[in-house]
């Protein structure tokens, strides 16, 4: 689960209570129930680690892991989602985990983390990187209305990178159907001292011409 915090891109961990690796930093997750799909088990996992009875945020399917020795205690094949959304609040550990806790995924991945997770966090990271160039990924980052400025945030916490500001505003707006104007303006405060252009998604989900990354 991916959010934005203090104009960082967190991840959410847990830090496990139990054996194996009791101790030890991992994402979070669980089994499914016999009565559950595997997504309905994820946004059962996302309401008990976020404290929210309804995910606010987008939720997608990454990949199937299922490597023999993955897990020592048995034969595990996990199917995992990726999630994102806006100002999450201060998680809460399931029954299974010591801690939950935010943490910046440059921090994460120096992170040693539990069964296979750093490599599906790498790979977690790498869709978010690359929706962003073809898709309206970003606006589920932000609470509408938004201003170009927030939208810039995300690309340039998740990219780990800069852009010129007149640029980035080029791109977005030339992008027909990603961001659509609404009425009010920003806080001067929250956008380099003037006040800014407010705007919501538009009806795009795939963006023509795609924003590649520098």
């Amino acid at each position: 689960m991916f959010t934005l915090r203090a104009s960082s891109l967190s991840v959410l961990l847990v830090r496990r209570g139990e054996e194996p690796f009791r101790g030890m930093p991992a994402l979070p997750g669980g089994f499914v129930h016999a009565d559950e799909s595997a997504e309905v088990a994820a946004r059962r996992e996302l309401a008990e680690e976020t404290g929210l009875d309804s995910f606010p945020g987008h939720l997608e399917q990454l990949a199937t892991y299922s490597e023999p020795d993955r897990d020592p205690r048995m034969r595990v094949v996990s199917v995992v989602f990726v999630a994102f959304a806006p100002n999450l609040p201060e998680p809460s550990a399931g029954s299974d985990a010591a801690d939950a806790y935010w943490l910046p995924v440059e921090d994460a991945s120096h992170e040693s983390l539990a069964f296979d997770h750093a490599h599906i966090l790498a790979d977690a990271l790498e869709r978010v990187r690359s929706k962003l160039e073809y898709t309206t990924l970003a606006t589920h980052f932000v609470e509408s209305p938004f201003s170009i400025r927030d939208l810039q945030t995300v690309y340039e916490a998740v990219w780990d990178m800069t852009w010129d500001r007149a640029n980035f505003r080029r791109k977005v707006l030339g992008t027909r159907g990603f961001v659509e104007p609404v009425e009010g303006v920003a806080d001067a405060a929250s956008t380099g001292g003037r006040r800014a252009q407010l705007y919501r998604p538009g009806d795009a989900t795939t963006l023509h011409p795609p924003i590649p990354r520098p």
